[in-house]
């Protein structure tokens, strides 16, 4: 499966990140207009069939100037999103690219994946562990009156209060989180009382597809979407489990690709504008851009990608979207001064690089205004698998950790209980699991103070969170080396940033 944030990476690393004065800024770099040129004549269409995202000026004049040059160059438009200068573009011209780049009012422009077009990223950390029914009837036996029937193994709602905030205000039916994802199966008994139809779609190569249905999964196996959801908002109905916000709307955005479940560029950038022209107030996203897991400046496809997710997700925040994205699955230190990547590109052979990651960026969780999220378990440690970094996390949430911190739960798991396609019910892991919750928190925020906006929504949330501060030793196979190294103070650090999430506060 792709890579959602319960995969094994995430987290693109800005700059200076995510503080409140400069959410809305630029990645530096990233919008440098090329020389002004006109397009060579194009080579012969002999290469294989990539797909692009040329980004250029938002005028109507350039834009059609930059068609005109996609032409001449072997390039075919598969849609335009003119508001924020997005041009996703097919080509089997082997050298479209560095054509396309020296185009009169091309600002950034690069091919989305390295194999060729034919016929995803998620954050979830190993394989699913579907609920049995001897297990559910066993969970079920231990259910008090006031509560779900599988509620006793949600032990992340009673970490973060989530259980106490519902008696007080659910979340209101005014607030939509869009999932960003492998889709939601809408037909789940938890999750369609709170389904908006209305804000889903399927989005995967660039262009919408409201169809009904077309936001669902694939198969059963594309459960990562579903799972996201039903941790936001599945409903108490008596039912199965409960959600953060169970009494918000979820929809579903799919980007996943069919063939291999990646989350490509032009998907994304899809995503991110249909949620903002359909209302959504909040998008949660558990999973990283394909194909790179850090998107490094100085390459001129790394680049483009970068500028045309920005341009999509910074559109949605100016209409009033807040994002929440996972931090990644690798413990990554995104402050750190180097990373070893091993994992890029994954749509065709990976190789083996050294980055900067201030200068190669998970996308899209480094982007400026996007909240970071990493993950925690029962005890409210960092999760062994959760990527970190001081300046990158903006703040934790439960994200499940079955090796090191085990609940005392019914079925005594440490990982994430929630909804799976075809009404069935799964535990996963991952910081993909932390978003979710987070978002959930946000959503009751949104319920509380519906004129909030997003740069306001992200400082209720730092304000509300409890902060751990750094543990003393971070030692989790106890074999006398430190895992991870956390930096900072009780305030904001590496591990948490402004800490956990707490539910109940936020209602409070």
């Amino acid at each position: 499966m792709a890579h959602l944030r319960s995969r094994r990476r995430l987290a693109l690393a800005v700059p200076v990140v995510l503080s409140l004065t400069a959410s809305l800024g630029f990645i530096p770099g990233v919008a440098t207009a090329a020389a002004p040129q006109s397009a060579p004549a194009a080579t012969a269409a002999d290469g294989p069939n990539l797909a692009y995202v040329v980004n250029t000026k938002t005028d109507r004049r350039t834009i059609e100037s930059v068609k005109k040059a996609i032409s001449k160059a072997g390039g075919t438009v598969v849609t335009t999103y003119a508001k924020i200068g997005v041009i996703v573009v097919h080509s089997a011209n082997p050298e479209f690219g560095p054509q396309i780049r020296t185009a009169r009012g091309v600002q950034s422009a690069g091919a989305t994946r390295t194999t060729p077009l034919t016929a995803a990223g998620t954050t979830d950390e190993g394989a699913a562990d579907y609920l049995s029914a001897a297990e559910a009837a066993k969970v079920k036996a231990a259910a008090t009156p006031e509560s779900e029937p599988l509620e006793a193994d949600q032990w992340d709602l009673r970490a973060i209060g989530a259980d106490k905030a519902a008696k007080i205000n659910p979340g209101s039916k005014k607030v939509t989180v869009a999932v960003i994802d492998t889709g939601v199966d809408d037909t789940h008994p938890d999750l369609a009382p709170n389904f908006s139809a209305k804000q889903s779609a399927n989005c995967v190569g660039g262009v919408a597809d409201t169809s009904e249905g077309a936001w669902r999964p694939y198969t059963a196996e594309d459960y990562h979407g579903t799972h996201v959801a039903g941790e936001i908002a599945a409903a108490r109905n008596g039912i199965g489990v409960a959600g953060v916000a169970p009494g918000v709307k979820v929809s579903g955005i799919k980007v996943s690709d069919p063939d291999n479940g990646l989350f490509y560029p032009e998907s994304v950038v899809c995503a991110f504008v249909f949620a903002a022209d359909h209302g959504v107030e909040i998008t949660n996203n558990s999973y990283y851009v394909d194909p790179w897991l850090y998107n490094c400046m100085n390459d001129p496809d790394q680049k483009a990608i970068v500028d045309a997710v920005n341009r999509a997700q910074q559109y949605a925040t100016k209409k009033g979207t807040l994002h929440l994205a996972s931090a990644g699955n690798s413990n990554h230190d995104l402050d750190s001064d180097a990373i070893v990547d091993d994992t890029s590109p994954d749509d065709s052979t990976p190789v083996t690089r050294t980055i900067d990651p201030h200068e190669c960026f998970d996308v899209p969780t480094q982007l400026p205004g996007i909240v970071t999220v990493s993950a925690t378990g029962v005890q409210n440690l960092k999760s062994y698998y959760s990527t970190y970094g001081k300046g990158v996390i903006d703040i934790a949430a439960p994200g499940g950790d079955r090796l090191y911190q085990i609940p005392d739960t019914p079925s005594k798991n440490g990982r994430i209980l929630s909804t799976m396609p075809n009404n069935q019910y799964g535990f996963l892991q991952g910081t993909s699991m932390a978003s979710p919750h987070a978002a959930g928190v946000a959503a009751l925020l949104k319920s509380e103070h519906p004129w909030a906006s997003p740069a306001q929504l992200q400082a209720l949330l730092k304000a509300q969170a409890d902060n751990p501060g750094c543990p003393d030793s971070y030692d989790q196979d106890g074999n006398g080396t430190q895992d991870a190294n956390c930096e900072g103070g009780k305030r904001v650090n590496g591990f948490y940033g402004f800490g956990i999430v707490n539910a109940l506060k936020a209602v409070k």
